[in-house]
């Protein structure tokens, strides 16, 4: 009863970002601004050249071509807060504000995850089972997995934000992070969160678990049919067709776990060295991983550097 009496409608919420470490904070501002244009002009490059060069018009290159808006909806709806919140002395965000971001950027994390495992079974197929990849990878199946993908994704983002914002929350109003992260949030309720939990724990079989696990035995089978190659150069071209790829998982997936499985310290010196730490790992998740995706796949593949050039060229002709 106690509980209850303290609790007011929420207006809104104070995010710190990194308003402990204002020296930290504006060095992070710049780098910050300038990974987020690196996205906007890298992500929004590779989307051009999957849509212009009909030499790109396959699933590989659908799904990186969704991959790229995928990351460039995710950095909007989280950097641009985190830079206003550093420029300006005002570190509040309206509560229907903090649903919309924190409902937009669950949304966009997992269409990620099952994304990646779309592009594995696309790999797994054309490495695997070649002479059927026109036919198992046809335009009537690709389509239908990527808009699955953003449907699950935002059918759990559907689920996950009205249980979250329908909470009530009592006393500090405060976000010890940069963005309406979902689990932050859930710290501030007042009351029992575990339909919350156990929906989390249901998201991460479905986002996480079935994903890894669809990518590990796509990647088995793949590994076993490349080194079955009897010549080391068809070994070699077999393997950069998903190289980019395995690293973008290796890359995305090892935050994810790194950042949600390391244990939580006790004591609050160290606790407050692993707050920083959380953000740091968070922001890493969030702007680095969408910066290097559109460099490891354009360093990585020659169709997407030729494509790229052709664009460039022909810009500089029409001029």
């Amino acid at each position: 009863m106690e509980k209850d009496n303290q609790t007011a409608p929420v207006m809104g919420f104070i995010l710190l970002g990194l308003s402990a470490h204002p020296k930290l904070e504006k060095i992070f501002f710049v780098l910050v601004l300038l990974m987020y244009l690196v996205i906007l002009l890298g992500n929004g490059v590779l989307i051009l050249v999957t849509i212009l060069d009909s030499r790109l018009h396959t699933p590989m290159y659908f799904f990186l071509g969704n991959l790229s808006f995928l990351d460039i909806c995710y950095t909007t709806s989280s950097v641009p807060l985190f830079l206003d919140l550093v420029l300006t002395s005002h570190k509040t965000i309206s509560f229907s504000a903090c649903a919309g971001q924190m409902g937009l950027s669950f949304a966009m994390a997992g269409t990620e995850c099952l994304l990646l495992g779309m592009m594995a079974f696309d790999r797994y197929v054309a490495i695997c089972n070649p002479l059927r990849y026109p036919v198992v990878m046809s335009r009537a199946a690709y389509v239908p997995m990527a808009a699955g993908s953003w449907a699950i994704g935002g059918a759990a983002s559907a689920v996950h934000t009205p249980l979250a914002i329908q909470l009530p929350f009592c006393g500090d109003n405060v976000i010890n992070h940069f963005t309406c992260e979902i689990l932050a949030v859930l710290k501030l309720a007042c009351a029992d969160i575990s339909i919350n939990v156990i929906s989390m724990e249901v998201s991460n079989v479905i986002f996480l678990a079935v994903p890894v696990l669809f990518i590990l035995v796509s990647y088995v089978f793949i590994i076993i049919t490349i080194l079955r190659i009897p010549s080391a150069e068809g070994r070699k071209k077999a393997f950069s067709t998903c190289s980019a790829h395995l690293t973008v998982v290796i890359i995305f997936y090892g935050t994810l776990f790194f950042m949600y499985t390391k244990p939580k310290s006790k004591d609050s010196l160290e606790s407050g060295m692993e707050d920083f730490s959380d953000k740091l790992i968070s922001l890493f998740y969030g702007v680095v991983t969408p910066m290097l995706n559109p460099i490891i796949y354009s360093l990585r593949n020659k169709d997407v550097k030729a494509a790229v050039r052709n664009l460039l060229t022909q810009k500089c002709f029409s001029q």
